[in-house]
């Protein structure tokens, strides 16, 4: 019974049967065990085994819910998780505010209050309860986004507790009125600080399984080049960098993920039963967990608990937006999601019984429970189905590969906010296109097809949507606008051809099409902080590649950076030489016309690549939009495209070399490729001769 929720229970009822029934020595039998524990039962424990009925107290400053096996408390200042007590035992860190327990990042403390049961479990026989604290926007709130301006909107949190279930939900509902100003959502998520003297190992997937380090490692460490990194002088991990962007993940495919206890075989999970909540589409990645790194440096006694977060906005790798206009009539459920316990033997036995739990609750979604607010159920709801028929000349032979489709909001031109760090560092705020990738003012639905391109995607909210789809292989993505889903209706959209653009044959190309860049030399290994470091030492002489010898997997660095300048350096404060990659191939005779060398970028840091053909220069890639991937030990942020076109005759039958490089600069200001192709079209001199 190791991954009931009620494993804890016999856990504790053997324990408590064995401490007190076999002081004299003799064999402990069932009989026995079971007499003893009927006899050292708690009113407590032997609700939770009967699934006791839900129940909603409540005080001047706090609601409590309870069901026997979670007892939740909540402030009804600012609907703040202050308590999460899993049979009887206290989850989160003591205190109060975002130091400590669990809160939403934007909260209901706005002077104008709203606090209610909006389900109370004496009308349903005790099965299910919820609370709610609403704050409602008044002008001179000074509580707002972290960033830029005041988050005009009435925010409203709610707690909903089931009978006989080990996890609590919870979830954020914010209203934009027409009568209110604009407004800019800051950094947004829902975060715990979990019980220090609990939880000791993290668990994210399965690359990030681990006993972490201990407060003491954390305050005993040497910083690095950011704050949030430190040299561990003690502990396991002696010697090796901490860094809390080491774990973040991807959103789309990590929906379980937490902390557990190796010791006292309990875990705590956040579940995300979907992910048109979250922004950015199923290539975001972003912060999970990690031991909070908020300790003064200098104070070696600071609180540094087990942190869990649950972001839906933020300015991580690339970022995403939520601007609205003062015209708005906007609002946007964020979850429900599931903050679920459970108990196990082992941690790897708790995760998964949460990653089950996570399938169950994805089932279920969306839930009937939720009223009173613009949440779609399922009646309310569309499905989106069709083939995507993959029609590109140069890869007839072509089969899907991690194909996704999706649906979003149509692309729109937003107020979107970069920060490039450095001497001429600082925020700055540009209009530019905002899409699927870092939109978060919208929901966004979003499926795997399968193998022959076909693809369902259910449970849609009604509206107009663009369609996209993205596939493992393929440089770009197909996109269908205008995409109209009705309440209970299914729109089939049959087959769609997706021709991939070509600007000509293609004479060569150099890793895979994904969006990250994972199949590049350690690129399977890109979240460990520092890389950009031992570059210099893995490639001394820099990266040259020769089409049809070399080979990415080996030859080319995941991310080319500034070559470090002092091998002594190790705490990545120093800056580092230009860096020049060359890229040799052969052609069997001269060409013509136009050739385009095709740049697919997944990690920004650097504002430039200059580009020479033969030692002639072919152009310089600008209008880099930074997206602190490298810096964040990242291997996929902000995607795009950027394309030199240049003329085919700076190239020659025999040996080319094409060189792409970054200036100097600190160690972390390059770039991450996803993909690169060369093409050539030698159709433009015939054309014109002809005219």
């Amino acid at each position: 019974m190791e991954n009931s929720e009620f494993g804890i229970l016999e856990i504790g009822l053997v324990k408590a049967a064995s401490g007190a029934c076999c002081d004299t020595g003799a064999p402990m039998t069932f009989s026995k065990l079971a007499v003893c524990c009927l006899m050292f039962l708690s009113p407590t424990i032997f609700s939770a085994a009967a699934e006791a009925s839900v129940g909603i107290s409540s005080n001047e400053a706090s609601f409590t819910l309870a069901n026997g096996i979670v007892t939740a408390q909540v402030a009804k200042r600012s609907g703040n998780l202050t308590s999460l007590k899993y049979n009887g035992l206290e989850m989160l860190q003591g205190g109060t505010g975002h130091t400590s327990s669990g809160y939403w990042s934007h909260n209901a403390s706005r002077g104008r209050l709203s606090t209610r049961i909006t389900v109370d479990p004496a009308s349903n026989n005790g099965t299910f309860g919820e609370i709610s604290v609403k704050g409602m926007y008044i002008s001179n709130s000074s509580f707002g986004g972290e960033f830029f301006r005041a988050t005009a909107c009435d925010i409203e949190i709610r707690y909903a507790l089931a009978t006989g279930s080990s996890g609590i939900y919870t979830y954020s509902i914010f209203e934009h009125k027409t009568n209110y100003p604009p407004a800019e959502i800051g950094e947004a998520r829902f975060c715990v600080k979990l019980n220090d003297d609990v939880f000791d190992w993290m668990t994210v997937d399965s690359n990030r399984n681990m006993k972490l380090i201990t407060a003491y490692d954390w305050n005993h460490g040497t910083e690095m080049n950011f704050k949030e990194a430190r040299r561990m002088n003690s502990g396991s991990y002696k010697g090796q960098v901490e860094h809390k962007y080491d774990y973040s993940a991807n959103q789309f495919d990590v929906r379980a993920w937490g902390w557990s206890s190796s010791a006292k075989h309990v875990g705590i999970w956040f579940v995300n039963p979907s992910a048109e909540y979250l922004s950015g589409g199923p290539t975001k990645f972003e912060l999970s967990a990690h031991r909070d790194a908020r300790s003064d440096g200098n104070d070696l006694s600071a609180s540094a608990p087990p942190c869990l977060l649950n972001y839906w906005r933020s300015s991580h790798y690339g970022g995403s937006v939520c601007s609205i206009a003062q015209t708005d009539a906007w609002s946007k459920v964020v979850g429900p999601f599931m903050i679920y316990c459970n108990s196990g033997q082992t941690p790897n036995a708790m995760w998964q019984d949460a990653v089950d739990r996570a399938g169950k609750e994805s089932e279920a979604w969306p839930y009937d429970w939720v009223s009173g607010v613009d949440y779609s159920h399922k009646n309310e709801r569309g499905t989106v189905d069709g083939r995507i028929m993959f029609n590109d000349p140069q890869a007839p032979q072509f089969k899907f590969n991690r194909l996704l489709v999706g649906l979003s909001a149509r692309a729109y031109a937003g107020h979107r906010f970069e920060h490039w760090p450095g001497e001429f560092g600082g925020w700055f705020g540009q209009l530019r296109l905002v899409d699927w990738q870092n939109d978060a003012k919208s929901y966004q639905f979003w499926v795997y097809g399968d193998g022959d391109g076909g693809f369902a995607i259910p449970k849609v909210r009604p509206g107009t949507y663009t369609l996209h789809a993205i596939a493992d292989g393929v440089l770009g993505e197909f996109t269908l606008t205008n995409v109209i889903v009705t309440a209970g209706e299914t729109l089939k959209l049959g087959k769609l051809n997706w021709q991939p653009v070509r600007y000509g044959k293609q004479l060569w190309d150099i890793g895979i099409p994904n969006r990250t860049g994972a199949e590049f030399f350690k690129g399977n290994d890109y979240y460990h902080w520092g890389w950009y470091i031992e570059y210099a030492k893995l490639f001394p002489s820099d990266v040259s590649y020769v089409i049809g010898k070399s080979d990415f997997r080996k030859d080319w660095f995941f991310e080319q950076v500034p070559h470090n300048e002092n091998p002594a350096n190790t705490d990545g404060l120093g800056k580092g030489l230009s860096t020049p990659w060359s890229i040799a191939f052969n052609l069997p005779d001269a060409p013509h016309g136009k050739a385009t060398l095709r740049l697919a970028i997944c990690g920004i840091g650097a504002r430039t690549i200059a580009a020479t053909v033969n030692g002639q220069p072919i152009g310089t890639v600008t209008d880099l939009v930074y997206n602190a991937t490298i810096n964040r030990d990242g291997i996929g942020g902000v995607w795009c495209e950027r394309d030199l076109t240049f003329d085919a005759s700076l190239m020659t039958a025999g040996e080319n070399v094409i060189r792409l490089t970054i200036p100097a600069g600190s160690l972390t200001s390059g770039i991450i490729y996803d993909y690169l192709r060369l093409e050539l079209d030698e159709s433009v001199l015939a054309l014109k001769s002809a005219n």
